[in-house]
């Protein structure tokens, strides 16, 4: 397969039927792509993602098939991202949230709210990894590609509890649908936006629920160790977009200045 039959599709003004050859999609275009994804509302970091992604395929195209010269994404700025964690849901918010929600999202948000646990680790999480004598729950397939094992607080364990009492007996899923199999991604989310627009509350994502957890952590003086342990990152950089919400970590340095003095 030569270059010249090779297309690929990015939804740009006036795009060719089938997509365009590799040697046809300029930096300009790319650029056009961007400035399109910004104005339909994708966040920064996504744009950056999809960029990364494109410029990994011309790279490919380069070094492996020696289709091109020069990746076009290159000459391309990457968005601004700002790392900052600015919107968690409030105690109020989360009151009025639970009580626009059905019971099976309102006890799935109760859960996020206590462990921090990615959309996907809830609605794959089984009994079997549920330990409820030592209120824990194993995590098998981790962002970081590890496991690990997590302590569970009251409020996640009054939840456990009430899965319990309707536990069904033809599936291990902790939260499941009308026919007893794994809840979809696109169903929570449609159930959680509707639930959000009743209770009038705006720009609040259902990551942002995670973001809420460690928020809290942050907050009530978590250290930021722990904190990256609880939210299993690899390193410490995810965990600093919280640390502006605790001012009061830095109190013991500048407080060690007045020992001196006495």
């Amino acid at each position: 397969m030569s270059c010249s039959s090779t297309r690929i599709s990015i939804p740009v003004s006036n795009p060719t039927p089938g997509g365009l050859y590799l040697t046809e999609i300029s930096s300009k275009l790319i650029w056009e792509y961007k400035v399109k994804r910004r104005e339909e509302g994708a966040a920064p970091k996504t744009i950056n993602n999809e960029l990364i992604l494109l410029g990994h395929a011309f790279n490919l195209a380069i070094k492996e098939r020696e289709w091109l010269r020069e990746n076009p994404v290159n000459k391309v700025s990457k968005e601004k991202v700002n790392n900052l964690v600015e919107r968690w849901l409030t105690l109020e918010e989360e009151k009025c949230l639970l009580s626009f929600s059905p019971n099976w999202l309102g006890q799935i948000i109760s859960f996020n709210l206590n462990t921090g646990l990615r959309q996907g680790e809830i609605l794959n999480l089984q009994w079997p990894l549920v330990n409820m004598s030592r209120r824990t729950i194993t995590i098998l397939e981790q962002k970081n590609g590890g496991k690990d094992t997590l302590p569970l607080n009251e409020g996640a364990m009054d939840v456990l509890k009430e899965r319990a009492k309707v536990r069904n007996s033809k599936t291990d899923y902790v939260f499941y649908n009308g026919n007893g199999t794994r809840i979809n991604a696109r169903n929570l989310l449609r159930a959680y936006y509707s639930a959000r627009e009743r209770a009038g509350i705006q720009k609040l994502r259902f990551h942002d629920i995670r973001h809420t957890y460690f928020t809290r952590h942050a907050q009530s003086g978590t250290d930021i160790y722990t904190m990256q342990k609880l939210g299993r990152w690899k390193d410490i950089s995810m965990v600093m977009r919280y640390a502006h919400h605790y001012p009061e970590s830095r109190r013991p340095a500048v407080e060690r200045l007045d020992k001196i003095r006495s």
